[in-house]
């Protein structure tokens, strides 16, 4: 088993679309790149603990790729807007990749060039690539978030049709 760890805007949705994808085991939603050991929601919420909201993702190489996870990550949340998703701004909430290993840091670096020299976005991708350190986990309640509260309008309304655009698009990789 390998781990993935990914900021893309308001952990809830990113935790959502990693769990049902096959060979994927564990989804954790929590904080990382910040400076502030232990942090809380409440303090990274004001911007000023370095942290991002991220989902560190157990797979299974075997059965799924570090590759396809990246193509997942990409096509899943918006890669080209600086500390915003949505209606989620602040640095907890940027585009971010956080490797494990050289062979983590060299796909995503190539797959962000790749694109970019494509034009798959209309604005350059500004997804932030850092060397993983530590996550911290996030409390309770964040953990499986829309499987928990999906008659939430946070869910209903933000979460549910990215899942249906996502069920779509990623139909032959789903659990």
């Amino acid at each position: 088993m390998e781990q993935a760890t990914f900021g893309a805007g308001c952990f809830w949705c990113v935790e959502a679309v990693f769990e049902e994808l096959k060979g994927v085991s564990t989804v954790v939603s929590g904080y990382a790149g910040g400076e502030k050991p232990n942090p809380t929601y409440k303090e990274i919420c004001t911007g000023k603990t370095g942290h991002a909201e991220v989902v560190q993702i157990t797979y299974d190489p075997a059965v799924i790729s570090f590759e396809k996870l990246l193509e997942v990550f990409f096509k899943t949340h918006d890669p080209t807007t600086l500390n915003r998703q949505g209606n989620d701004v602040g640095t907890q909430y940027r585009s971010v990749v956080f490797y494990h290993n050289d062979d983590q840091k060299a796909a995503v670096t190539r797959i962000k060039k790749e694109l970019n020299e494509a034009g798959a976005f209309k604005d350059p991708i500004v997804t932030e690539i850092s060397a993983y350190t530590k996550m911290y986990e996030a409390e309770d309640y964040h953990q499986e978030y829309y499987a928990n509260n999906g008659n939430q309008p946070y869910c209903r309304l933000v979460i549910a049709p990215k899942m249906e655009k996502f069920r779509k698009v990623f139909a032959s990789d789903l659990k």
